[in-house]
């Protein structure tokens, strides 16, 4: 179902933007705002409300600039245009295609060609970036692999002239290179397509089934709207900085401990959980410490990302620990807080019952969200737009 806060009536939209129905009507033949008929026997015509939003913004920016650079940095405030992630009626979408069913029905790299270029079909894209992608040379991902991505992606950058091109098709090419050597990165071995039987080859080679796993896991964080990390990436290529630079730039952010810096608070959240179940839950409540995996401002029914990705893990390994251990923590922290589990608890839980490697949730976290931010950098060039905020000063006011 529709959610009623993504249309508003005529009255509304007028209303909302101080106008007249007239003025509403011009703003409309102007390509101001979109409309469109009501279904029924109504002639009614309904407004997006993002773009009576969005319209409203402009108006108290020419008004008030500083007040509005103000409140746009504000969680929810929309800051950017994008047309690669939509986050509606608790669902994700990318470019129009439901993230869940993609995640279950496409490959990652057909995910990243519709991410990069609107088009589920990768083509050639990784064949060729397998051939053309620079090897990393002495790099170990070991328990730190934001850190061994950022060394890889400074290094390969030298020699890699081609990132400077800045046409979809370029920095799609550029970014099939820079997401095939990382998995070369974290697998020591020359990656090929598709990428996440490289990762289930060197993780578990022993379980083939769990490639589908992985390659859900990788599409499910593709990307996330323009969240901290997405905005530093698209900040870093409004500057002219190439691809390489645009995920060193992702990754920077998505070290810190309020984003994907969760998974390893989440694994601690287990290992403590493993021993004492409702004490771990106690002891984080008791010190003041919000629950790591638990409870998204963006879906107050649960994260569908978590849902899915643990519903698929349980199917495949219903035996694994991990996975009873998760479906017991649920159940307490559900009935107490009222909270569902996030995406950063089911990577963690996934990795945990395919018994990867230490820090292999954050990985897969940042090998998935290297296709959003290589997307994110691919609009941003063609906007042409340098991001710069306005600061309101607050310090002390120069001596007379």
């Amino acid at each position: 179902m529709e959610s009623s806060t993504r249309y508003l009536s005529a009255r509304e939209a007028a209303d909302r933007l101080g106008v007249s129905l007239a003025t509403l009507y011009a703003y409309v033949s102007r390509g101001l705002l979109r409309s469109e008929e009501v279904v029924g026997k109504s002639r009614a015509r309904r407004y997006y409300a993002e773009d009576v939003e969005a319209l409203l913004a402009r108006k108290e920016y020419r008004r008030e600039p500083h007040r509005a650079a103000e409140s746009a940095l504000n969680y929810g405030a929309p800051v950017l245009e994008s047309a690669i992630t939509l986050i509606q009626d608790r669902r994700l979408y990318y470019r129009g295609y439901d993230a869940l069913a993609l995640a279950q029905e496409q490959s990652v790299e057909a995910t990243a060609a519709l991410i990069w270029l609107d088009r589920l079909d990768a083509g050639d894209l990784f064949l060729r970036a397998a051939v053309q992608a620079p090897l990393p040379t002495s790099v170990d991902v070991g328990r730190h692999p934001v850190a061994a991505y950022q060394i890889a992606l400074a290094r390969a950058a030298i020699d890699d002239l081609a990132a400077y091109l800045t046409t979809p098709e370029a920095v799609a090419a550029t970014g099939a290179r820079i997401l095939t050597l990382l998995v070369t990165c974290t697998t020591g071995q020359l990656a090929t397509p598709p990428l996440a039987h490289a990762l289930q080859r060197a993780w578990a080679p022993a379980q083939p089934e769990a490639a589908a796993l992985l390659s859900a896991a990788l599409i499910l964080c593709a990307d996330h709207e323009l969240n901290v990390s997405a905005f530093a990436a698209r900040s870093v290529a409004s500057a002219g900085a190439t691809p390489y630079d645009v995920v060193i730039a992702g990754l920077a952010a998505l070290h810190g401990h309020r984003h994907g810096g969760h998974t390893a608070r989440v694994a601690a959240l287990l290992r403590a959980a493993a021993d004492d179940l409702s004490g771990a839950v106690k002891s984080l409540l008791a010190r003041g410490e919000a629950l790591p995996g638990f409870g998204h401002r963006l879906y107050p029914d649960g994260d569908p990302r978590a849902r899915l990705l643990l519903t698929l893990t349980a199917t495949q390994r219903p035996d694994a620990p991990a996975v009873a251990l998760a479906r017991a923590l649920c159940q307490v922290v559900e009935q107490t807080l009222a909270l569902q589990p996030t995406i950063d608890f089911a990577l963690e839980v996934m990795a945990q019952a395919l018994a990867l490697p230490p820090a292999a949730s954050l990985a897969i976290f940042a090998l998935g969200r290297t296709i959003g931010w290589i997307g994110h950098a691919s609009e941003q060039y063609a906007a042409g737009q340098l991001i710069r905020p306005r600061a309101r000063y607050t310090g002390r006011q120069p001596a007379s």
